[in-house]
This record gives C-alpha cells, structure tokens and sequence, in this order.
C-alpha cells in the first residue's frame, strides 16, 4: 500500500494591511538570510548591526518584478554614510509588523525653543482625532538612537486621515501653526493606503492644482483624491 502524499503547507502571503511607510520587524532566520545577500562591506556592516539589535526595515513601493517578495530597506545612518540600502524579504521571514513612532516622541530631539509649540501642535492634532507618527530622519533616531538629524533636516509627519473633511482639519492646524522650527513635511494618509504630501491636498483643496501626486504601495499617480474620500 503505498504511503499517504502530505499536502503541502501553503506558501506564506504578505499581510493584507501593508502600506507604504510601515514597519517590519524580521525573524532571526529572515535576517540571517538577509545576511547572505552579496553586499559590500559597509553595507553589510549596517544590515549586521540591523541584525543584532532587532531593528526594523521599513516597506517601500513595490515592484512588479519582486514577485512576491517585500520590498523593503532603510536610510542608513550617518556612521554608514546616509546610504539608502535596498532589502527584498520573503513573507515568511516577517515577524510582525510595526510602525514609526508617534510624534511626541521625537519632543526631545527637536530645539529646545520649539519644543512647547510642538507640544501644542500635537495636542491639536489629537483633538482633531490624528494619531500623528513621525517618519524621516527624526522618525529613525528616535526609533534607533543613531545620528540621523542634521541642520537642514525636516520634520516627516504621517497623518492618518479618515475622510476628506478630516484631512481638511489636519492640513488646516499644520497651515496655520506658528511654527518657526524645522520645516514641517509629510503625508496625509488616506483610508485606502494612498499618501498626499500635505501641502498638496491644500492646493488642490483650495483650487490651485486639479489633481495630486497619489503614493501608493504599488505606483504613484496624478489623481482626484477628494472624489474617492467620504
């Protein structure tokens, strides 16, 4: 009698959620085979020490010729010469998925004189409902303690919004802020994965552009955002 066929365990998906600007945390076995990518030396001094200390990667847009592969990466610190290091992860080397860290956090690298209007400006972006996260160069010392911020870096906010009234409000408190630190950049978040730099969704919202410059996980396109939100 011949022996049973065992079905085999299907192949592990990339999680549905996935948008750009996401965290991902690796598995020991996902960064040792990280590891036996050919790189050079620096390269691969920077993804060891990613190794060793558990630190994430972050998604970034996906090609269509990575299958099914994650395509994601880092901007390396300035010890590894700022270098934005590419890293394709298969789904099955995921460990969980994260997210950089919420705005007030990253109070305490920002200069003193502004700190308390920063602390303002998160407090009215809470009261409008936006969980705001900080991205970017202040984003990444926050979540690694490494030299990430120079004089002329901005500040990266990501802006989850819930409609287009709601990324109206948003975009109005950070217009409207007196604010003299770093430049205030960073995307509005949409309900459907897409981000608008904020600045252009009040142009568009205003009447000054037609369409926006539409981030999605795999394309950017010049669209209506305004028409596809509640």
């Amino acid at each position: 009698m011949a022996a049973p066929e065992l079905e085999a365990p299907p192949a592990a998906r990339l999680p549905a959620a996935l948008h750009r600007q996401q965290l991902v945390r690796l598995s020991v076995d996902g960064w040792s085979r990280v590891l036996q990518q050919p790189r050079d030396a620096e390269a691969r001094a920077c993804l060891g020490l990613w190794a060793e200390r558990g630190l994430p990667l972050v998604v970034t847009r996906q090609p269509a010729s990575h299958g099914d592969l994650l395509a994601t990466g880092l901007p390396a610190p300035a010890r590894f010469g700022r270098r934005r290091l590419a890293v394709a992860v298969a789904p099955r080397d995921l460990l969980f998925l994260d997210e950089f860290p919420s705005a007030t956090a990253v109070t305490r690298l920002l200069p003193r004189p502004v700190a308390k209007t920063w602390r303002a400006l998160m407090a009215a972006l809470a009261a409008h409902d936006c969980a705001a996260r900080v991205y970017g160069g202040y984003g990444w010392q926050a979540l690694t303690r490494m030299a990430y911020v120079h004089a002329a870096s901005d500040v990266d906010l990501l802006l989850p919004v819930a409609s287009g009234a709601h990324a109206d409000a948003v975009a109005q408190v950070l217009a409207t802020t007196a604010w003299d630190g770093p430049r205030l950049d960073g995307e509005l978040l949409l309900p459907d994965g897409g981000a608008v730099a904020w600045r252009e969704w009040r142009e568009h919202r205003e009447g000054r552009v037609a369409q926006v410059l539409v981030k999605r996980l795999r394309g950017v396109a010049l669209e209506t955002p305004g028409a596809r939100l509640p």
